[in-house]
């Protein structure tokens, strides 16, 4: 049975609730380890009206079968606003949670959603998870990819203001996230033989050069190296969506954020699944924010949540296969 860490995500979000709700119906299938302050723990099984038996997670016995809590102390909760307490609490979660999964202790990560803004009231300097496990496992780019049954993405730039990408979007850093996407397609995903599209950065995918240089200097010549992989592009990105043709490709990459993710989240919303791939560590998380407008309520949908989960277990049993 695997063993798989969930971090609490900032705590006066939905994060406990969809990982609660997720928990009932997992308990039985996975050990759970849990970094979380109990108080917020049980006050949000009251919340949602369940029990979840658990124990405290022993380091001594850490592979216990059933749910183990890591009590992170707390002052309590805010529901809906972000705090430098709940900041605090959920990085603390989360460094608890990568130390168990670099030792060895738990097969995969799955992180419930953090607030940008509750880190920096901590005074904790990260955009993302993805930012602070490129920084721990010692990754020079992060790839961060989004899955789903029906489409797999792969970022270039993330977490970057606009006027900085066509700057950042450089051959080398090109050439990085295409060979790890393929890889982990084949290794994390069982595809064999992907068929990946590559979406051009500006309108029309640039028209030859009449509308931008990045797709004739950098993606185009990139694409031509990769001769023996089944990868085409550059590809008009409203097209590509528009006309259906992603249907016909197993991956597609985009060159920045939105451009992979509003297509993506309209397609899967609440079914969608964030995966950093290219680590040593298997790390997943729900493709959604921390909705503080409907935290502390019982109303937050886990499905995405479960969604990442059960994507974590596939990566840990395609990498043993794969070795």
């Amino acid at each position: 049975m695997k063993t798989i860490v969930f971090s609490c995500g900032d705590i006066n979000g939905i994060g406990p609730e969809i990982i609660v709700k997720s928990i009932k119906k997992l308990q039985d299938k996975l050990n759970i380890v849990l970094p979380i302050p109990i108080d917020v723990f049980e006050a949000t099984l009251d919340i949602i009206g369940i029990k979840l038996s658990y124990q405290l997670f022993r380091a001594e016995n850490p592979l216990t079968s059933g749910l183990s809590i890591i009590d992170i102390k707390s002052e309590g909760i805010s529901p809906g606003t972000p705090t430098p307490e709940s900041g605090r609490i959920s990085f603390e979660s989360i460094k608890t949670a990568f130390k168990l999964v670099q030792s060895g202790v738990a097969d995969a990560i799955v992180t419930a959603p953090i607030s940008k803004k509750a880190l920096g009231l901590a005074g904790i300097n990260f955009p993302g998870h993805t930012e602070m496990f490129q920084q721990w496992c010692g990754v020079e780019y992060p790839l961060m990819t989004f899955l789903s049954d029906n489409l797999k993405c792969a970022l270039v730039t993330i977490h970057i203001p606009v006027s900085e990408i066509s700057d950042s979007l450089t051959t080398e850093k090109l050439q990085f996230i295409t060979e790890k996407f393929i890889y982990s397609l084949k290794n994390d995903l069982g595809i064999s033989i992907p068929r990946v599209a590559v979406l051009g950065l500006n309108p029309h995918a640039g028209e030859e050069g009449r509308i931008g240089k990045e797709e004739t200097e950098i993606i185009a010549p990139l694409i031509k190296t990769f001769e023996d992989d089944n990868l085409i592009g550059p590809l008009v990105p409203d097209a590509f969506f528009g006309n259906g043709t992603y249907k016909t490709f197993d991956a597609y990459i985009a060159m920045y954020h939105d451009q992979g993710l509003i297509p993506f989240k309209l397609l899967n919303f609440n079914k969608g699944v964030n995966f950093t791939a290219g680590l040593p560590i298997v790390r997943t998380s729900p493709d959604h924010g921390t909705a503080f407008d409907i935290a502390w309520k019982g109303k937050a949908d886990e499905s995405s949540f479960f969604e990442a989960v059960k994507w974590a277990e596939t990566i840990v049993s395609n990498r043993r296969l794969n070795g």
